[in-house]
C-alpha cells in the first residue's frame, strides 16, 4: 500500500533496513562510518528529509549521521496492520541499530521520534550513549497537538497541485518564508491515480488518539530513569513543548543539559539547524567525541 506514486525529483533512500515484522525501513547517512552512530528520527508526518541539514553538519564533524523514515513515512513501508504506537516503532529502532552493527549509538528524536528514542532508552530496551529530545517531553500541549493532527487531516481526499500543498504548510508554519520554487515539496507528497497530491504517509497512522495521561505516565517513568548525557532542545514559538513543560522534564532528568532555541517553532531543525546543529554537535563534542569507542 502507498499513497501513491513517488514524484519525479524526490529523492532516492540510500539504503533499506528489515524493521520489525519485515516492514522495510529507508534511510540516508552522511559522515563516516567509523564515526560515532547518531540516529535522527523524525516527528509524525515528517520524514528522514527533515534531518538533512543537521546530518550533513553532523557529518562533517566526524559523526556517522543516520536518519530514517518511521514506518508509515516516507519511503518506508506501511505496516500492514496499521499500527503505528511507540512499542513497534521502539522495536524498529532496535532493528535499524542491529543493521548498523549494533554499539551504543546517539539517539536524536523529534516530536514523535523524541518519544520513541525516551522510551527506548528510559525502558533499558535500547544502550544508547547519549539522547537529545527536540520539542517533546513527557508534558506536552494538547493544543498544539490539536495543531498538528489538523494540519495532517486537512484534504484526505487529495490536492488539486502542488500550489494547494505549498499554501497548507504555508498557513500551518506561518513563521517561515516560503519557498519560491515548489520542486522541493515533491518529497512531502505522493501522486495518486486520480491526479490528486496526498500525504506521503500512511493515513492510519492518524486514526489513534492520543492518550496524554497514559502517555505522560509512561514518559516520565521513562525519564526518571535516564542515566546518560541528555539535552532537550526546545523551540522558542513551539506551541507543543511550553516552557513549563521543559522544566518538568529537567526536573525529572536534572543531569539533563538545556537549550532554548529562540526563532524556532515545533520543528526546530527546520527552523533554526544553524544553532541546532551547533549546539547539539557542541553537546556531542563533550560527551561523545569523535574517537569515542563504539563497543
Amino acid at each position: 500500500m502507498s499513497a501513491g506514486t513517488r514524484i519525479p525529483g524526490t529523492p532516492d533512500p540510500m539504503y533499506f533496513w528489515p524493521g520489525a515484522g519485515g516492514v522495510r525501513i529507508a534511510g540516508d547517512s552522511w559522515g563516516n562510518p567509523q564515526g560515532p552512530l547518531v540516529l535522527l528520527q523524525h516527528g509524525g508526518g515528517q520524514t528522514r528529509h527533515a534531518w538533512k541539514g543537521a546530518g550533513e553538519s553532523l557529518g562533517e564533524a566526524g559523526y556517522h549521521a543516520v536518519a530514517f523514515d518511521a514506518r508509515g513515512h516516507g519511503d518506508s513501508d506501511w505496516a500492514p496492520d496499521g499500527h503505528y504506537g511507540q512499542d513497534v516503532m521502539v522495536e524498529d529502532l532496535k532493528c535499524v541499530i542491529a543493521a548498523l552493527g549494533g554499539g551504543r549509538p546517539v539517539l536524536v528524536g523529534a516530536s514523535m521520534g523524541g518519544g520513541t528514542s525516551l522510551v527506548a532508552v528510559g525502558e533499558g530496551h535500547v544502550d544508547a550513549s547519549a539522547l537529545v529530545m527536540v520539542d517533546t517531553g513527557p508534558r506536552v500541549e494538547p493544543e498544539g497537538i490539536s495543531k498538528i493532527r489538523e494540519f495532517m487531516e486537512q484534504k484526505p481526499d487529495g490536492f488539486d497541485s502542488l500550489q494547494e500543498v505549498a499554501d497548507a504548510i504555508a498557513n500551518y508554519q506561518p513563521h517561515r518564508v516560503r519557498p519560491r520554487n515548489l520542486d522541493g515539496l515533491a518529497k512531502n507528497v505522493r501522486l495518486g491515480a486520480d491526479g490528486k497530491y496526498r500525504w506521503h504517509w500512511d493515513p492510519r497512522f492518524r486514526g489513534g488518539r492520543m492518550n496524554f495521561d497514559e502517555r505522560q505516565k509512561r514518559m516520565e517513568a521513562g525519564a526518571r530513569n535516564l542515566r546518560l548525557p541528555t539535552l532537550l532542545v526546545r523551540g522558542g514559538l513551539s506551541d507543543v513543548l511550553s516552557e513549563e513543560g521543559a522544566q518538568a522534564f529537567l526536573a525529572l532528568c536534572p543531569q539533563a543539559e538545556y537549550v532554548n532555541v529562540t526563532g524556532a517553532a515545533h520543528m526546530v531543525a527546520g527552523d533554526r539547524n544553524d544553532i541546532f546543529g551547533t549546539s547539539v554537535i557542541a553537546f556531542l563534542g563533550r560527551v561523545v567525541p569523535v574517537g569515542t569507542p563504539q563497543a
